[in-house]
């Protein structure tokens, strides 16, 4: 499905790109995933001039689920002092984050094909291989009470601006948390799952980023609100918006 659209890349940069052919759920659970693109990108940066690279220019780059994978690589990288540092990241319409299943995005799009918000969840739950109610995640109910503090300084709808939120947007009642939910959704909140909720540490450290968000996707508010964490630190974020643009765009 990438071939030529990697080829394109290729050719209209003059650069060279490496496609990792990463193993898929539920085959292969998370986070497999993930440490397939890790040691796909450690294994490049060691060896780029192989390949007539420099390596200080390496960028690594994903679209929707590969954007929550580039994001979670790039993070995993920031202490690496026995590696280059990494030129970029380029972050197109990513899923990062799973506390917030209401945002503005979600509302205004949540039957905008191809990535419903009910499809989202469906494949979320497949890739971390949990069974879970999918009416309960949309309350929050997965989220404790504790996470719920902890986050909410950097996945809220009061971050969002207010151009986004002119196409209908409700703020959510609060449910209570239940125990047995937050247990079984634990792994939905480790960064490599949900990149935006790495800590402060890690999101300081990271290279220069790109960010494309679409319109029509209920992932835009991710990207969003990612955006706002990183520009807070400091790190030169270039962000493009497609008015007309939908998930998978690309």
């Amino acid at each position: 499905a990438y071939e030529r659209t990697c080829r394109y890349f290729c050719r209209k940069t003059n650069s060279v790109v490496v496609c990792v052919g990463y193993r898929l759920a539920p085959e292969h659970p998370f986070p497999a995933q993930f440490e397939d693109c890790l040691t796909a990108a450690i294994h490049f940066l060691r060896t780029a001039q192989d390949h007539g690279v420099d390596p200080s220019r390496i960028v690594i780059c994903g679209d929707s689920s590969g954007g929550t994978l580039t994001a979670a690589v790039a993070q995993a990288l920031v202490n690496r002092r026995d590696l280059p540092k990494l030129r970029a990241q380029i972050l197109i319409y990513p899923f990062l984050q799973c506390v917030d299943l209401n945002l503005p995005s979600y509302q205004q799009n949540e039957r905008v094909p191809i990535l419903l918000k009910e499809r989202t969840l469906v494949l979320g739950l497949k890739y971390v291989n949990k069974d879970l109610c999918l009416e309960e995640l949309f309350k929050g109910c997965h989220v404790s009470e504790d996470r719920r503090l902890k986050y909410q300084k950097w996945v809220s709808p009061d971050y969002i601006p207010h151009e986004f939120k002119t196409r209908g947007y409700k703020p959510s009642p609060t449910y209570p948390p239940s125990k047995q939910i937050c247990e079984v959704a634990e792994s939905m909140f480790d960064p490599v799952f949900s990149p935006l909720l790495a800590e402060d540490s890690v999101i300081a450290q990271l290279p220069e980023t790109f960010i494309l968000t679409c319109e029509f996707d209920v992932l835009r508010d991710d990207g969003l609100l990612y955006k706002k964490r990183l520009e807070d630190h400091g790190i030169k974020v270039t962000w493009c918006h497609l008015q007309e643009g939908f998930h998978g765009t690309v």
